[in-house]
């Protein structure tokens, strides 16, 4: 019974089927952890003040007096950092990291950072970004 053509044929079938999915998981992995093509993002630079963003969140917290006293110190112990331009917010990541050492120094102060424009759920983000002009 388990030694047919049937069996044989349909066993063969199978066996290429699993070996094709798992030979192209890791690309499609690799793929949606790229975030898609639907979901390019767009280049974009984008300069305005750097701003500790939990207090720019709750209190409005901007300028350089905010900036050197209270943002710098929330963005060296891991707060999260964003730029702002002609009021619209950004939250500002590397590559898939952080930018707080890089940019703490900067709070208050206005730059020029580019990056790639993504935005989800009203969050509007630059990442990958780099410094282009301090």
């Amino acid at each position: 019974m388990f030694n047919s053509t049937r069996f044989k044929a349909f066993r063969t079938v199978f066996s290429v089927i699993v070996v094709a999915f798992f030979a192209t998981a890791p690309f499609a992995l690799a793929a949606e952890h790229e975030h898609g093509k639907a979901d390019a993002a767009a280049d974009k630079t984008v300069t305005g003040e750097i701003v500790d963003m939990m207090c720019y969140v709750d209190h409005n917290a901007m300028g350089d007096s905010h900036g050197s006293a209270c943002g710098a110190k929330c963005i060296k112990n891991g707060g999260p950092v964003g730029i702002v331009e002609n009021g619209k917010a950004y939250l500002v990541v590397g590559e898939h990291k952080p930018m707080n050492d890089a940019l703490a120094d900067s709070c208050g102060k206005t730059i020029t950072l580019k990056g790639k424009l993504a935005e989800r759920g009203g969050i509007a983000m630059l990442e990958n970004a780099e410094v282009i002009k301090k």
